[in-house]
């Protein structure tokens, strides 16, 4: 059995590789060689600290395997991450344990990646602004994914804590080297070719009002019943993709406009569809295009046997006798 530790994966594994290892795992799952199973959700001795298990098999990479995700609040007062992953690969053939990769990095570059892989396709092609609303640690590499697919030049950010957004602002002037402005949410939206949301919200929070014709929008922030980032008016009159249609409908940002019966179920296109041109994608320039990306463990296991290749490649890769 293999090992990749935390440090390891974060070394070896870019935000363009990620793109692209997630283009393929969207491809796979409209071909029918990838196949998603239910969610498995439990907590601790205090129901405060919860753990979620994904699992999935890709056939055509001979990839059955599972990830953990934990949520332990208090672990800030211990001076730990609040969240944490470990994705488990078996062997095909026998079901032994292959590898256990460090996942909780793999985990927002994959989240960041399917939002890459959107805009890439989704996104009008001189799309040069872009509205980060959330300024937390997946904001950040939702930001990283957008720039490694399109030209941006302006950056818009807002959270509800005015400090934070002006952090957010400051790094992205630093390390990226980008004109970033930390604004009211509406002027934010206002601006954008781009908005992504990255949010914890139950409530929506960027109004149909707000968004331009030609915009696209990713909804990243709605991974559980009664989330919501967008005003249902918006995606009344957007054209609307999923990773997993399903999903988007129960646990996902079009849950809301499902309810509110302002979108049909059958009109939400899988965007594996429209990567292999069996569905269309963005029709004019003016169009109104919102992905919704309610996260799979297909995603986790193809960044995970990614990254476990890559360790073998260059030697970071720890072998245990288990």
């Amino acid at each position: 059995m293999y090992v990749v530790s935390e440090a390891v994966a974060q070394a070896l594994v870019t935000m363009a590789d990620a793109i692209e290892v997630i283009d393929e795992v969207f491809r796979a799952l409209h071909a029918g060689t990838a196949e998603v199973f239910p969610v498995v959700a439990g907590h601790g001795s205090d129901p405060g600290n919860g753990f979620a298990i994904k699992s999935g098999l890709i056939r055509s990479k001979r990839l059955p395997g599972m990830k953990v995700g934990t949520y332990w609040p208090s672990n800030r007062t211990r001076g730990l991450a609040s969240h944490g992953s470990t994705t488990v690969l078996l062997d095909d053939a026998t079901g032994t344990v292959r590898a256990i990769v460090a996942a909780t990095h793999l985990t927002a570059l994959r989240t960041a990646a399917a939002d890459g892989v959107a805009v890439r396709k989704l996104a009008r092609k001189d799309a040069r602004s872009v509205a980060i609303i959330g300024a937390g640690h997946q904001a950040w590499y939702d930001l990283l994914a957008v720039c490694a697919v399109r030209r941006i030049e302006s950056v818009y950010v807002w959270s509800r804590m005015s400090e934070t957004a002006s952090q957010f602002a400051e790094r992205v002037q630093q390390q990226l080297k980008l004109a970033c402005e930390a604004l009211p949410i509406d002027r934010a939206v206002r601006q954008a070719d781009i908005v992504v949301t990255a949010t914890a919200s139950r409530q929506a929070l960027v109004m149909n009002e707000w968004v331009r014709p030609g915009t696209h929008v990713s909804a990243m922030g709605a991974d559980a019943p009664g989330k919501q980032e967008l005003d249902v008016e918006l995606i009344a009159r957007a054209t609307c993709f999923a990773d997993v249609p399903a999903q988007s409908t129960s646990i996902g940002e079009l849950q809301s406009a499902v309810r509110a019966g302002v979108l049909r179920p059958e009109l939400i296109r899988p965007l594996g569809a429209v990567l292999c041109e069996a569905l269309a994608g963005r029709g004019s320039e003016d169009e109104i295009t919102v992905f919704d990306s309610s996260g799979m463990a297909l995603q986790d296991l193809a960044i995970a046997e990614f990254a476990l290749a890559t360790a073998l490649r260059s030697g970071a890769a720890v072998e245990v006798d288990f």
